[in-house]
Parts: C-alpha cells; sequence; structure tokens
C-alpha cells in the first residue's frame, strides 16, 4: 500500500513498485487518515508512507497502530528529508528511504522485505484457511449485552456480529445493539460456538447464519453485509478472503 499526498510521488512509486513480479499494490492513500483506514481493512505486508501528509503524518500512523494494538505491517517511511531518519527508527519503522527514490535502493528494501516476510510465514499456520482450535464452549450459549442503562441476556444465535474499536467491543444483536465485557475478540470468540462465529477481520466477529449477502470489493477482496437493522457492511480480511472462497466457492 502507497501513502503520500502528492498524486505524482504515488505514480512515481507504483511505476517503480509494478517492476515486482511479486508485488500487488492493494491502494493508495492521499493522507495519513485514509492510510489508518486501508490498513486495517487490507491488511497490506508492506506499506510505504510519507512522512509528511495531511491529518496523520507517517509517524503517527505507526503510533496510532500501536495504540489500536493492530499488528503493523512493514513500514517504510519515504520523504526528502533526512532529520526524520532517528525517529523513524525509534518507531520501529522497516526502512527509511530518500526522494527521490533510486531503483538501487528500493531493490534493496524489497530484499530485505521477502527475507522478513518469508521468515514471518514460516511462524503461521501453513493453511490460512484453517479454522481455530475448537472449545468446549457449550451449544447456545448466552451473553449480557449492556444498552440504555439496562443488561440484556441474549442468545448466541441472536449475535449478529461484534466488531471492536479502542478497545471497546460493540455487540450487534436481532433485537438490541450495546457493548460487552470481553476485552478482545478472542476471548468472546473462544466463549461462543465456533462453527458458528467466523471471525473474518482483527476487528470483526461474525455469525455466519446471519450473513445477508458477499460483496465483491476492491483487488479481488469481499465484504460482507450482515442481515441486521442497518444492514451493515463487513470487511473481510485478505487471509479470510481465502476461506470465504471455498466456504462459499466463490
Amino acid at each position: 500500500m502507497i501513502a503520500d499526498d502528492e498524486e505524482l510521488a504515488r505514480e512515481e512509486l507504483s511505476y517503480l513498485l509494478r517492476e515486482y513480479r511479486d508485488v500487488e499494490i492493494l491502494g493508495f492513500a492521499a493522507n495519513g487518515i485514509e492510510a489508518l483506514k486501508l490498513i486495517e481493512d487490507f491488511e497490506p505486508d508492506l506499506v510505504f508512507l510519507d512522512v509528511q501528509m495531511p491529518g496523520f503524518d507517517g509517524l503517527n500512523v505507526i503510533r496510532r497502530l500501536r495504540e489500536k494494538e493492530i499488528p503493523a505491517p512493514a513500514v517504510i517511511l519515504t520523504t526528502a528529508f533526512e532529520q526524520y531518519a532517528v525517529e523513524a527508527f525509534r518507531e520501529e519503522a522497516f526502512d527509511y528511504l530518500l526522494k527521490p527514490i533510486e531503483k538501487e535502493r528500493l531493490d534493496i528494501t524489497m530484499e530485505r522485505a521477502r527475507r522478513q516476510l518469508a521468515e514471518k510465514a514460516k511462524l503461521q499456520p501453513t493453511d490460512p484457511t484453517e479454522i481455530a482450535p475448537r472449545s468446549a464452549a457449550p451449544r447456545n450459549a448466552k451473553l449480557m449485552v449492556k444498552a440504555h442503562n439496562r443488561n440484556f441476556i441474549v442468545d448466541e444465535q441472536e449475535i449478529i456480529f461484534a466488531t471492536i474499536n479502542d478497545g471497546l467491543i460493540t455487540v450487534v444483536c436481532s433485537n438490541v445493539e450495546g457493548t460487552c465485557n470481553f476485552r478482545t475478540l478472542e476471548e468472546l470468540q473462544s466463549s461462543l460456538d465456533l462453527d458458528l462465529f467466523w471471525r473474518v477481520h482483527r476487528s470483526y466477529l461474525v455469525n455466519i447464519n446471519h450473513i445477508r449477502e458477499v460483496i465483491p470489493w476492491f483487488k479481488s477482496s469481499y465484504q460482507l453485509r450482515m442481515d441486521d437493522k442497518g444492514q451493515a457492511v463487513v470487511p473481510v480480511s485478505r487471509v479470510q478472503t481465502k476461506r470465504l472462497r471455498s466456504m462459499l466457492k466463490l
């Protein structure tokens, strides 16, 4: 993914990256706010961030990812100024490229990125579609949802989806929408039927029986329209897209 507020800079970097056969450009952002949203939605392996951008600058995007507890991709900061280098590496940026970016220097960065991604892949399950291990969660589990200063008890079948934002989990059910006391979506999922609830994105857990529509999206990815009153649209991460295709024969 490429984030830069200058269109010419985005085009130049895109041109250079298209020469690498193993690179797919997932999207472009013109400011830090767009960059943060795209990183959350698309989960790219590699992000080129301009240091100076409206909204959040590149360094603040890295900090916001950390605050939101979103695993950061390998971030390569790009800038025409040398003085940000120390702060960039303090924020654990993967690399720091000076504009105009030279092809020879980019080759070095991309080779390092390949090695890091290969090492990371060794630590992950060989089949990205495999489902989390089954737990002893009881069938027809119940959940307490807080809404309008009241505590509602709902059956798990009534849960349409749950989402987390800034550490707070919102649960959307057939007749009520509110928050729950679980700290993470992992904890919530482990208390429910794992055959029923699918973690389609790091920020979303959905009940597969409440998926109304599969919507083709950007770069061969998909979104899910749920059957709640607002017909919410939920993104499917790149990792889970393969499972979606297999499950629905897409």
